[in-house]
């Protein structure tokens, strides 16, 4: 079979049932709109995320996007974009996108299901995991460059300084 072929795999449990049962087990709000899409909000330290799933049949790819309040002011694009790109540079697993139509930041990852392959509870809660820890980990970078008005670097080296002992 060529990469142009279409072949739509039958598949014993549909994908974002696995996140939907997912969801139900942390006891977070959630929101299938249709068969393809669910959308959950979990609390963090910073902020509330929105962690969306869909399911792209064509491609056989579960994607999730988590995005959180934080609306970007024209004049602040760049610096957000620079931010963004430095932060991927360190990430393993997904990245942020600066979403234009909506001016927000989302981290964005795809889980490939290719030939049949089944989404299981473990993937889903890493990608979960995994989406909520980047989040929480760089939301106040985001904030310095927002509100501190500071260059992308000095917020990242903000965000990440960790302290060490007790005072």
């Amino acid at each position: 079979m060529t990469p142009s072929q279409s072949f739509v795999a039958d598949r014993a449990e549909h994908p974002v049932d696995v996140v939907e049962r997912l969801a139900a087990l942390n006891d977070w709000a959630f929101d299938r709109a249709d068969e393809d899409e669910i959308s959950i909000l979990v609390s963090g330290a910073w902020t509330q995320y929105e962690v969306a799933f869909t399911w792209l049949p064509d491609i056989e790819s579960l994607h999730v996007g988590c995005s959180f309040d934080l609306k970007i002011p024209a004049r602040r694009r760049a610096e957000i974009s620079t931010l963004a790109q430095m932060i991927n540079e360190q990430l393993w697993i997904g990245h942020f996108d600066l979403w234009s139509n909506e001016n927000i930041v989302m981290f964005r990852h795809s889980l490939v299901l290719a030939g049949g392959a089944q989404a299981n509870d473990a993937q889903c809660g890493t990608i979960v995991h995994e989406a909520l820890k980047a989040c929480e980990n760089y939301y106040q970078a985001f904030q310095f460059v927002l509100w501190a008005g500071r260059s992308a670097r000095e917020a990242l080296e903000l965000a990440m300084f960790e302290t060490q002992g007790s005072a």
